[in-house]
């Protein structure tokens, strides 16, 4: 058996070993989870939401520790681990406990006329075997949240954690079990890119991924060899607009935070500044003084993956090289992969800090003079997750908002759509495909089967065999009466519309073999 190694990216410290599951392992997991399908398929719902309900309340009773071990994992500061970690998964957790009986509930729709006496409606099924591989950043958050939605949906559940966070994936193996869900249902495979592919292999009834475009891109298409739906939750390069009549204080404020929180290791992290010319210096000025006052190890973690430093550092270079300038920061600190908060000017739309994801502690800035041509800034990008909007005039905000190519918008505020569970979350572009939280979130995970229910009681219905001429007119005069432009007909179409419903009712023992229609009166038309 081999073992994983978490470390410390703060410190650098070994902390624990995780042993990993091999291949052979994932396909035997797979087999266990199609048999465990059924029963819990068939489990009622309230007992599902017990399981989750449990696992709500003991990751509340064991907040302290959890959030200990996800800043040791991650490098990230505590108070994060407890702000955007637990927080918005026990949130989320509610939300489901409250509204997931409506939402998975059998929704009635509308019967068109021509259906007169079916009812309609849309079941909700489960699928199956969902596959979940999750990411580093926010290891607990963005695993436990698509976890439960698929199980509480009635799936059961493959779960590959990040190996680059293999504790946090064993704090949530233990979470599960401490919540009393039967054997199987759900079963975390601990282990780097085999164990992915290998989960991917095993053919789940569908594949949620959340994490970097190119990987994205490899499950998307080893799933389409055997037409698995996927739901991909990729990057992004957020743009923040922010306006002359903006609060510039408030913004700059919410530049640092968007751009700088986890390290600035946020999908949705603030990734390009753009600064209305006339009030760009006073933003430049108050955003390096900010930047300048954050405290390591207090107000911003280290960096969680060695890889993805030397991305940052690569972007910097580039930017440099091609006349950008550091403003503050733009260095690795002492110790592990503390990185320091990074303002950076004279930044142009080709550069590779200002086109590909960071994924890092850098606030680009750049000035614009119109609002159209901040809007094609914005919009001049391969990703579309997240956008911010900063003006004290509302309706221009939304304006603009409305204007951007994004799967989510902020106004006068970053980042917070994706932690209100009301609110569908997911990305256009190379930021992704498929949505979750909301309602979403539960019929993401499920088959979506149309019924419609008649009675049976008539003979026949009027679309049936045998076709007649008298048929065809009725349907022609039905759609003209219904559709056209000139909604009015002749009455004798009309009776025989009305005649061709009533033999519905009726049993048929031959049908004509020529027209009946009488002979069209003149100026005989009755409107409608």
């Amino acid at each position: 058996m081999t073992y994983m190694t978490q470390y410390n990216p703060a410190t650098g410290e070994a902390i624990t070993e995780i042993p990993e599951t091999d291949a052979s392992a994932v396909q035997a997991a797979m087999k266990r989870a199609r048999d465990a399908f059924p029963a819990w398929s068939r489990t009622p719902l309230d007992v599902r939401l017990g399981c989750l309900k449990r696992l709500r309340e003991h990751l509340v009773d064991q907040m302290d520790p959890v959030a200990q071990d996800i800043a040791k994992a991650t490098g990230k500061v505590q108070v994060e681990a407890v702000i955007a970690e637990i927080f918005p998964t026990v949130d989320t957790l509610r939300y489901i406990e409250k509204n997931a009986a409506r939402i998975l509930a059998p929704q009635r729709v509308k019967t068109p006329l021509l259906f007169f006496g079916n009812r309609s409606y849309v079941e909700y099924k489960p699928m199956g075997v969902i596959g979940v591989i999750s990411p580093w950043n926010y290891p607990l958050y963005l695993s436990i949240v698509p976890v439960l939605s698929a199980l509480i949906a009635g799936n059961t559940v493959l779960f590959k954690p990040s190996e680059v966070t293999p504790l946090v994936g064993a704090v949530i193996e233990d979470l599960f079990a401490a919540a009393g869900f039967p054997p199987h249902v759900v079963q975390v495979l601990h282990g780097g890119r085999e164990t992915g592919q290998a989960v991917v292999a095993a053919r789940p009834d569908k594949l949620f991924f959340t994490g970097s475009v190119a990987t994205g891109k490899k499950i998307m298409a080893a799933a389409a060899e055997h037409l698995i739906p996927v739901e991909l939750e990729l990057g992004g390069k957020d743009p923040m607009i922010v306006f002359a009549d903006a609060n510039i204080d408030r913004a700059v404020k919410g530049a640092l935070w968007g751009a700088f929180t986890n390290a600035g290791q946020v999908c949705m992290s603030v990734e390009r500044v753009y600064v209305e010319a006339s009030v760009y210096d006073e933003f430049v000025r108050k955003a390096i003084a900010a930047t300048q006052n954050l405290r390591p190890g207090i107000d911003y973690g280290s960096m969680t993956y060695p890889p993805q430093l030397a991305v940052v550092e690569e972007h910097l270079a580039d930017a440099l090289e091609q006349g950008a300038k550091i403003e503050c920061g733009g260095a690795r600190q002492e110790p592990g992969l503390y990185f320091a908060p990074t303002v950076l000017t004279g930044v142009t739309p080709g550069m590779r800090i200002m086109r590909e994801e960071t994924f890092g502690p850098v606030l680009p800035i750049m000035p614009f003079q119109t609002e159209q041509e901040v809007i094609a800034l914005a919009n001049d990008s391969d990703y579309g997750l997240n956008a911010s909007v900063w003006s004290q005039d509302l309706r221009k905000a939304k304006r603009v908002a409305s204007q951007l190519i994004s799967g989510n918008v902020c106004v006068n505020d970053v980042i917070t759509t994706v932690a209100n569970p009301h609110l569908p979350f997911g990305g256009v572009k190379h930021s992704g495909m498929g949505r979750y939280h909301g309602p979403e979130g539960l019929h993401t995970f499920s088959h979506q089967t149309s019924v419609m229910v008649n009675k049976g009681t008539k003979p026949q219905e009027i679309n049936w065999h045998p076709y007649t001429p008298e048929l065809h007119d009725a349907f022609n005069t039905l759609t003209r009466v219904l559709y056209g432009k000139n909604r009015s007909a002749p009455f004798y179409k009309l009776k025989n519309l009305i005649t061709q419903v009533l033999r519905t009712y009726k049993n048929q023992k031959t049908a004509p073999q020529t027209s009946s229609l009488p002979q069209p009166p003149q100026n005989n038309q009755i409107p409608m």
